[in-house]
């Protein structure tokens, strides 16, 4: 066999059904839309209508919302698609080896890792700084040098709370899914419940004015706050790659990523249009504007309370997609392009718990001692670039005889899924330079490792 032929040759979709037989089929619908939520909706719903309304939708910043979720819904479409007619661990990374070929589902699974990695780093580093702020309130401290990344200028060498916070979630992650998604659903219910208090008291103090004029800035003010809101819909990838994970997924994975999808858009709706009543759209452009909107009207007690749901908010994202990191390298692992033994799963807690271990170290250490401050836009890229893949990936699924599907096929095929695919592509354009500029670094890397290891060690080659 030739180069080219083995660099695009496919999986079998029964070895991927037969290898993820050690995983406990547990997850339901209702599990998955909890962990949707938990990555969609985080930190960001307090801070990103009050923002993006200030600079670019004014009012319409709920219009932004409600375009952004369409479009996204048709990423959110495909999606469902292939979880249903493919339900592996692993998601774009085992769609693309199944259906492009071995080296296209390697770049997404290469992909997915930065992003995931990056995004949960992140996220471990915001909580630690909520949290500091929080035991500072009761007049605790932590010393100085624990409190940031690697800086001895600045007197800082780990971010000690990350780092805990990463070892925490992944404690819980070892327990197995049942238990880690249970404490999920638990600190989504208390998300959801503090974001419900905000609308509901907020509601009392929405003023007719401040939503006048309601498109300042016009149509393309609109339309520039929805490209940037996108960005707040991301995760459903993180929902397909429990797929191995969840009981009849014909139809719990197709329920739970466009459940996702209808519950978050809603959420955001709602925080946008009682902000905007509450506060005249131009002094919006603050770094807490919910909390800024709560203190003009003397409700400071619900501002405080805010800072729970922030932490609950960024913990269930934590918990989210930590636990997909740990389903796409062993997915990677399965395959023969990671070493082995991040392959395995462990048969007690039905956990891949080298996978863990290794998610678990890397992130600890991107979250304690590196700055992310320049290189978190990169989650970003490795999202759109599987978003693009998945939904061309529904053409070419529709062209397999050999891969049956009886769960959900998306409508008004193929023009959605195209759209979908043009869509993702003038997204990703709209990205910075130095975004795009590190991210071909970043996959040259992953270019050199899958040459020199993955396509040596690959179980394709064992199947020749």
């Amino acid at each position: 066999m030739g180069l080219k032929e083995r660099l695009f040759q496919k999986e079998d979709l029964s070895r991927y059904l037969a290898s993820d037989k050690g995983f406990t089929k547990t997850l339901n619908a209702r599990d998955l839309i909890s962990l949707g939520i938990g990555v969609v909706i985080g930190t960001g719903i307090f801070i990103l209508p009050g923002t993006v309304a200030a600079l670019h939708s004014g009012p319409a910043i709920s219009l932004s919302f409600v375009i952004a979720a369409l479009v996204c819904s048709l990423s959110a479409m495909c999606y469902a698609e292939l979880s249903s007619a493919l339900p592996v661990a692993g998601s774009a990374y085992s769609f693309g080896n199944v259906l492009y070929g071995e080296s296209i589902g390697w770049f997404l699974g290469w992909a997915l890792i930065l992003e995931y990695m990056l995004a949960v780093a992140a996220v471990s580093t915001g909580w630690a700084s909520y949290f500091n702020s929080f035991i500072s309130a009761l007049g605790l401290h932590m010393p100085q040098a624990l409190s940031g990344p690697f800086d001895p200028a600045h007197g800082t060498y780990i971010n000690i709370t990350a780092v805990a916070s990463v070892l925490i979630v992944a404690l819980l992650l070892a327990h197995g899914s049942r238990t880690s998604v249970r404490v999920n659903d638990i600190m989504v219910i208390v998300k959801v419940i503090i974001i419900l208090i905000f609308v509901v008291v907020g509601a009392f103090f929405i003023k007719g004015k401040n939503l006048h004029p309601f498109m300042p800035y016009g149509f393309s003010g609109v339309i520039k706050g929805s490209s940037l809101v996108f960005f707040a819909y991301l995760g459903f990838d993180v929902v397909a790659a429990s797929a191995a994970d969840v009981k009849d997924p014909q139809k719990n994975m197709p329920r739970g990523i466009i459940g996702t999808l209808v519950i978050t858009t809603i959420l955001y709706i709602a925080v946008s249009v009682v902000l905007t009543g509450m506060v005249y759209y131009k002094q919006l452009d603050v770094s807490n504007p919910v909390a800024y909107a709560l203190q003009l009207v003397h409700q400071d007690w619900v501002a405080a309370i805010l800072s729970v749901g922030a932490l609950a908010g960024m913990a269930t994202s934590m918990i989210s997609t930590m636990f997909s990191s740990t389903r796409l390298i062993y997915s990677i692992g399965r395959d023969g392009l990671f070493p082995e033994a991040l392959g395995k799963i462990n048969p007690k807690t039905k956990v891949p718990t080298n996978s863990l271990i290794i998610v678990t170290i890397i992130i600890a250490f991107f979250g304690g001692v590196v700055s992310l401050d320049q290189i978190t836009s990169l989650v970003n890229i490795g999202t759109l670039l599987a978003f693009t893949f998945v939904s061309y990936g529904v053409i070419r699924l529709r062209k397999r005889p050999d891969i049956e599907n009886t769960g959900f096929k998306v409508p008004f095929y193929p023009v959605l899924p195209l759209i979908s695919v043009i869509m993702c592509l003038a997204l990703m354009t709209q990205l910075p330079a130095e975004t795009l500029l590190a991210s071909l670094v970043w996959f040259i890397i992953g270019a050199v490792i899958y040459l020199s290891y993955g396509i040596r060690h690959s179980k394709l080659n064992k199947v020749d």
